[in-house]
């Protein structure tokens, strides 16, 4: 079950467990403007920085943390998560793709604007995690970093519950033969992932099944999906690829997190 507001929506899975808050982000609620209306949490963007840097504190504040406290990563499709027991220094940002805590207070942040961000929680240990998890990130072993990084703070895989949020449809995630090729190539039984579509003739990639499918296989014991596409609903969320069609030159990133009360 998904509940929503104008700013974020959650997952019953998460929202039922003691101690924690969440929010999957949409891009409304913010003062940015243009192509990143409105609520742009991205530094990494051309955006103002003084709107980024409102919209993140908008973000904090429903989170109930110091907007300090809203920790986000440098991005790179790899397969490294971190373990945050405190702000990031001089706001400098690991270069990573997941992040784990068991500190109070610590809101852990995903930006994503087709990829697929993963929120991760073990109530009983209170440990929780975050991931940013793009084609690469999974393939690599993003999710598998993740559930390890959180079972050497005290989580159990089994307890892990995890909830995939807004991420790019495999109706709408064209890839191309070669793309297509590369991948059955490192993991040949991953053919299930791909259609074909009719009209164009080319493969589609089912990113947000192929995360879940990762999950499953690193022993998370319960698994959501939001099921909601980036590219199909420009009215709540952005996207990288949709940005691209529309040939604008750059594009907003919304923000997945969640926090340890």
């Amino acid at each position: 079950m998904v509940t929503q507001d104008k700013m974020r929506l959650c997952v019953a899975s998460l929202a039922d467990i003691d101690g924690i808050r969440h929010g999957f982000f949409t891009r409304q609620g913010g003062v940015s403007g243009g192509i990143y209306t409105s609520l742009n949490c991205g530094p990494g963007s051309r955006d103002d920085p003084a709107n980024v840097k409102e919209n993140r504190a908008r973000v904090a504040e429903i989170l109930g943390v110091e907007p300090n406290n809203l920790l986000s990563l440098y991005q790179k499709h790899s397969a490294e998560a971190v373990i945050a027991d405190k702000p990031w220094k001089d706001g400098k940002s690991p270069e990573a793709d997941a992040m784990v805590t068991a500190t109070p207070g610590l809101a852990l942040g995903v930006l994503t604007a087709d990829c697929a961000p993963v929120l991760l929680c073990d109530g009983e240990a209170r440990v929780i995690g975050a991931a940013h998890a793009g084609w690469r990130g999974a393939l690599s072993g993003i999710v598998e970093a993740t559930v390890a990084a959180m079972f050497k703070l005290g989580a159990r895989p089994e307890r892990i519950c995890a909830a995939i949020g807004p991420a790019i449809s495999q109706k709408a995630y064209e890839v191309g033969t070669d793309y297509k090729e590369g991948f059955l190539a490192e993991e040949p039984e991953s053919e299930a992932f791909f259609i074909t579509d009719e009209s164009s003739g080319e493969p589609h990639f089912d990113l947000s099944g192929y995360v879940a499918e990762r999950l499953a296989r690193a022993g998370v014991g319960a698994i959501d999906d939001l099921g909601l596409c980036t590219y199909c609903d420009e009215t709540r969320l952005f996207s990288y690829r949709r940005s691209q069609h529309h040939g604008e030159d750059d594009y907003g990133r919304q923000i997945s997190a969640i926090v340890l009360a």
